[in-house]
C-alpha cells in the first residue's frame, strides 16, 4: 500500500527540520562560546590568584600588605566587571541569533496558516466568513502580542546593557580616584 504525502506537508516538514537543525546548531555554538569564555576566565583567575598570593606572602610590612590588598581588590573588581560584560555580550548575541530564528519560524508559520485559511475559506460553505474572520483576527492579535513582548524584551536588554555600562564606568571612576 502506497501513501501519497501531500507536497505542502512534505515541504513544511522539511522546513521544520531545517529550522530545528539551525536552532540546535546555534545553541551548540553559543554553549561552546560560553564554555570557552569560562575556561579562559578560570585559567586567568587561577594564574592571577597565584601571583597575588605570592605577592601577599612577600609583603615586608602591614602597609605594603594593605596596599597590595587594595590594588588586588580593585583589579579583581575590574576583571569581574569585564567577565560580566563578556557574559552579557555572549548572551545578547545568542539571544539575537535565536530571536532571528524564532522570528523567521513565526513568519513562516503565519504565512502557512494564512495560506491554509485562504484555501479553506474558498471551499467553505456560504456564511462561514465570520468564523474565518475571527480566526484571522485572533492570529493578528497573537502576532501583535508577540511583537509587544519582543519589544519589551529588547527594552529590558537595553536597560541591562545601560546598567552594566554604568557599573563599569563607576568602577573605572572609583579606580582612577
Amino acid at each position: 500500500m502506497i501513501f501519497a504525502v501531500p507536497e505542502d506537508f512534505s515541504a513544511q516538514a522539511k522546513n521544520n527540520l531545517e529550522q530545528a537543525l539551525k536552532f540546535a546548531e546555534t545553541t551548540a555554538d553559543a554553549a561552546e562560546e560560553l564554555f570557552d569564555l569560562n575556561l579562559k576566565t578560570a585559567k586567568a583567575a587561577s594564574a592571577d590568584a597565584m601571583k597575588q598570593i605570592k605577592a601577599l606572602t612577600a609583603a615586608k610590612d602591614v602597609h605594603e600588605l594593605s596596599s597590595l590588598q587594595t590594588s588586588f581588590a580593585q583589579a579583581n573588581t575590574e576583571k569581574l566587571l569585564g567577565y560580566g560584560r563578556a557574559v552579557y555580550g555572549w548572551s545578547a548575541e545568542a539571544q539575537g541569533e535565536l530571536g532571528k530564528l524564532v522570528e523567521a519560524q513565526m513568519a513562516e508559520i503565519n504565512k502557512s496558516v494564512a495560506a491554509a485559511l485562504d484555501k479553506a475559506a474558498k471551499s467553505a460553505p456560504s456564511g462561514s466568513e465570520f468564523a474565518f474572520a475571527a480566526v484571522k483576527s485572533a492570529i493578528t492579535t497573537a502576532n501583535q502580542a508577540y511583537d509587544a513582548l519582543t519589544k519589551a524584551g529588547r527594552q529590558v536588554a537595553d536597560m541591562t546593557e545601560a546598567s552594566i555600562s554604568t557599573a563599569a564606568g563607576a568602577a573605572r571612576t572609583k579606580k582612577a580616584a
